[in-house]
Formats: structure tokens, sequence, C-alpha cells
């Protein structure tokens, strides 16, 4: 089975204005990418603060909203995809989400994937005014009253967190569905994949044992829940940032055998495998993704 090839759109980096991320797009397009990642952050703190080492996400780095980005690139695009990569679904509300989704669906004719996580920047919270520390089981209720919501024209719901008498949304997508893949690796991530999710996502993992771990232990679920391990896609990160075209077709070769069905050449994200590349220009992005195609297409 073909794998599909995706690449980060580095909004951060080129500019958040329409022409720079419109040209980008339609370059990765034309080079053949399937599809285009974008992150999630509503807010950041100030990134002049001292934090006194803990992990807080400021407002330094630019980010678009997933739906306002994806539903402009969805006019000036013809084929390649769109994935939130990750929407931080606690901080909004359910049914909101749902009929942006769904409408992003109708717009971009079925190119959009809707990546979620639970979230890591608590003052993105207080400012949104959710509880930090329910964002986990608020989630996974939300995935089902939105998935109810684009199924069926009327829905009756009750849960902890929603409740709607009967009613619903339109449009809501042709297929009934839009894809839901699910990011991180708490072992709550896993079981939720596993009942309702399209897809996973993780970054924790590096090409090896605990990658091939991991998704061994997701199939497991997947089984115990009644469904088809291979009706729910795996996406995994890359980085052109590090090691060259030799290095590169070593890893998407690992990770063909291990049955990923999506791999995503990021340009900016960073961990203790991930390494951005070294420029921050439009065109250093470009030429990044360009040869890294280029180094695996035969793979693909």
């Amino acid at each position: 089975m073909a794998i599909q090839l995706g690449a980060s759109l580095p909004v951060g980096d080129i500019g958040t204005g329409p022409a720079v991320l419109r040209d980008y797009a339609q370059a990765a397009e034309g080079l053949g990418y399937d599809y285009l990642v974008a992150p999630d952050h509503v807010l950041g703190g100030n990134p002049d603060v001292d934090y006194g080492g803990r992990r807080v996400g400021t407002t330094a780095t630019a980010y678009h909203d997933p739906f306002v980005l994806f539903a402009f690139l969805s006019g000036v695009t013809k084929r390649v995809g769109f994935a939130a990569g990750v929407l931080i679904l606690a901080q909004r509300q359910a049914a909101l989400v749902a009929k942006q989704a769904a409408c992003l669906d109708e717009l971009s004719e079925g190119r959009f994937r809707l990546g979620i996580g639970v979230g890591w920047n608590e003052i993105e919270f207080q400012g949104l005014g959710v509880d930090f520390h329910i964002r986990g089981k608020l989630s996974e209720e939300q995935v089902r009253f939105m998935q109810a919501l684009w199924a069926q024209p009327s829905v009756k719901f009750e849960g902890q967190f929603h409740r709607l008498d009967d009613g619903g949304i339109n449009p809501r997508p042709k297929s009934g569905r839009v894809p839901i893949w699910f990011g991180g690796h708490a072992e709550a991530t896993f079981r939720r994949t596993a009942k309702y999710g399209d897809g996973f996502m993780p970054l924790a993992y590096p090409a090896g044992d605990k990658a091939l771990a991991a998704f061994d232990k997701l199939r497991g679920l997947i089984r115990e829940a009644g469904r088809d391990p291979a009706s729910v896609g795996l996406e995994v990160w890359v980085s052109p940032g590090i090691g060259g075209p030799d290095d590169w077709r070593r890893e998407f070769t690992f990770w063909k055998k291990a049955g990923v069905t999506h791999v995503n050449a990021h340009t900016t994200y960073v961990s203790a495998h991930h390494k951005r590349i070294a420029g921050k220009t439009y065109a250093e992005h470009l030429d990044a993704i360009t040869r890294y195609r280029a180094a695996v297409v035969d793979l693909l």
C-alpha cells in the first residue's frame, strides 16, 4: 500500500500572509506532496517572562487557526490534503468544532483530517475558561458528540459535559464522518484511538523497537474494540533537518515495514529525535521538502 507523504506549513518562519502561504502550499502540491500539516495554539504566554524552567508556549511564534488557514488554502489548491497537527479539542465547544470541520470538509471536498490532542500549555486553558485538569475526559466525550453530529441529521445526546435534546448541523460531511486522528502517547490516548479514531499520530517514538511495540499495542486494543486495525491509519513525523538522503531512506523504509500509512516531513518540529532545518527562510524550507521527497519518492 502506498504511503501518503506530507509536509509541515512553517507559518512561524515564512510568515502569516496570504501570498506566502498560498505559494508554499501550491509549491508543495506541485512537488507531489499528499497533504499539509499545521499546528494549533490559540494563546501563548508573554515571551519576556521568566517561567522558572516551566514549559510554557509563548507568543514568540505565530500560529494560524487551522480551520481558517485550511479554508483559505483549500480555495487555492486542487488536490493536496490538510491535517490539523493537532487541534487542542478541549479548548473549544464540540458542536462548534463539528460545524467548522463539516464546513471545511465540504469546501475542501473531503481533503481534511482532524488531528486532535489534549494539550499541555495550561495558560491557553486559563484564557479560554476551560478546566485544564478535565481535558482528557472532556475531549473523549467531545469526539463522541461530534461523530454523532456528523453521522445523523438529528441527534439526541446526553453526556457528562454535553446535552442535545434533538438537533444537528447542516452541512454535514457527505461521508457522515470527518476523520479524527489522535495525537499523544498517554495510555488513555491509545484506548481512545482504538475506540473512536481513524488514525494515530504519535511523536514520541523514533524508528525502533519502542515504536513497533506501541503500534502492536494499539492494534491489539483496536481488535479488542471490535474494529479492524487496518482501518486505523498511522502517521509519523520525520525530519529533513538531520542526516541526508541515505538516512532518510533507511528511516522511511523502517516506517513502511512497520505499517505506517502517513509520513510527515516536518521542517520545524524539535524533539529528542527530531531536528529542525537550519534555515528559516521560504527558500530553505522549500529546498528541504524538495530534497526529502526526491530521496524517498521511489519508496512511496
